[in-house]
C-alpha cells in the first residue's frame, strides 16, 4: 500500500477532521484488521486514517511474534506500536525496535507440558524463540498451518530449550483446539497460560500474559488508558482485551467465546467490519 499523509498505526494532529469517540483503536490482525490474503481493504485503511485525523491511535495487537508480523507492517506502512506474541512484545514499527520483551520460564514450561501429557497423551510441539528474528521451531508431528510464515524443523527436542521462548505451541491428535485449551488449563493452569488463539494454535504462555497486558503497556506509552479505547478482534485470546477496553467489538467471523462477551458484533473481516463500526462512530 502507498503511505499516506499520515503514517498508518500514527495519529495525525486533528484540524477539520470529524470527531471521534476513542483515543485508541485497538485490533487483532489474522481474522480481524486481515483479509484471508493478509491485506487490509482500502475502506478499512481510509476509516483508520480518519479516525487518525480526528487524534486516535492505532495499535495493532496480535498473537504473531514480531518476526510473524513485521513484514506485515512494513508492508502496510504501519509506523506505530504493535503488541505480539499475545501481549509479550511491544514493536515500534516505524523504528523496527523491539521496546519490551516478557519469555516463558523454560523450567516451568517442562513442568506444564509434563502435566498436560500425564492427562491427555503426548503432544506435538512448536516454539516461538524471542527477539526481532527468533525462529519458530516445529517438532516431529506438529502440523504447521498453511501460508507462508516460516517454521524450521526442530530435529532434536533438546532445541526446544537451547534459547529464551516467548511461547510454546502445542497440538494433540484426536483433540480439537477448545478440548485441548481446556484440557491444558486444566491440568496446568496453576503454572502457565493456555489460549487458543485460532484453527490449529493452542499456546502455553508466561502465567498472567495476555493481549491486555501487553496492550496496557504500550497504551501508556501513548498516555491513554483503558477507557479511551475501543478493541477488534475474531478469537479467545482477544478476551482479555475486550475485559480491558472500554468498548470490546467481535467480527462476524468470531469464536462463540469471544462473541459473548463482546460489546458489539460487526461484520466479518472480509466485509470491513473494522470500518462498519469506525465509520459509524465518524458519524459517516
Amino acid at each position: 500500500m502507498t503511505s499516506s499523509a499520515s503514517s498508518f498505526g500514527s495519529p495525525s494532529s486533528p484540524s477539520d477532521a470529524p470527531s471521534f469517540p476513542y483515543r485508541l483503536i485497538a485490533t487483532d490482525l489474522d481474522g480481524t484488521l486481515l483479509r484471508s490474503d493478509e491485506t487490509v481493504s482500502a475502506r478499512t485503511r481510509r476509516a483508520l486514517d480518519t479516525a487518525g485525523a480526528a487524534g486516535a491511535a492505532h495499535i495493532v495487537v496480535t498473537g504473531r511474534s514480531v518476526p510473524w508480523t513485521r513484514h506485515i507492517l512494513d508492508d502496510l506502512d504501519y509506523r506505530g506500536l504493535a503488541v505480539c506474541g499475545q501481549g509479550a512484545q511491544v514493536y515500534h514499527a516505524g523504528e523496527h525496535r523491539l521496546l519490551t520483551s516478557v519469555t516463558l520460564d523454560r523450567q516451568l514450561a517442562g513442568l506444564a507440558l509434563a502435566k498436560i501429557e500425564a492427562e491427555v497423551g503426548p503432544l506435538a510441539l512448536a516454539a516461538s524463540r524471542d527477539g526481532l528474528a527468533g525462529e519458530v521451531l516445529a517438532g516431529e508431528g506438529y502440523a504447521v498451518q498453511d501460508g507462508p510464515l516460516p517454521y524450521v524443523k526442530m530435529d532434536d527436542p533438546a532445541e526446544l530449550w537451547s534459547a529464551p521462548l516467548n511461547k510454546v505451541y502445542i497440538q494433540r491428535p484426536g483433540l480439537d483446539d477448545d478440548e485441548l485449551a481446556v484440557a491444558a488449563r486444566a491440568a496446568a493452569g496453576g503454572l502457565v497460560d493456555v489460549v487458543m488463539a485460532g484453527p490449529g494454535i493452542v499456546e502455553i504462555l508466561p502465567l498472567g500474559l495476555t493481549k491486555a497486558t501487553g496492550l496496557s503497556l504500550a497504551a501508556r506509552r501513548l498516555g491513554l488508558k483503558a477507557a479511551d479505547t475501543i478493541a477488534f478482534g475474531d478469537m479467545p485470546n482477544d478476551i482479555p482485551m475486550f475485559g480491558w477496553a472500554e468498548h470490546g467489538v467481535a467480527m462476524a467471523n468470531a469464536h462463540e467465546e469471544l462473541k459473548a462477551v463482546a460489546h458489539e458484533i460487526t461484520a466479518s473481516n472480509e466485509d470491513d467490519g473494522i470500518a462498519v463500526v469506525l465509520e459509524q462512530l465518524l458519524g459517516g
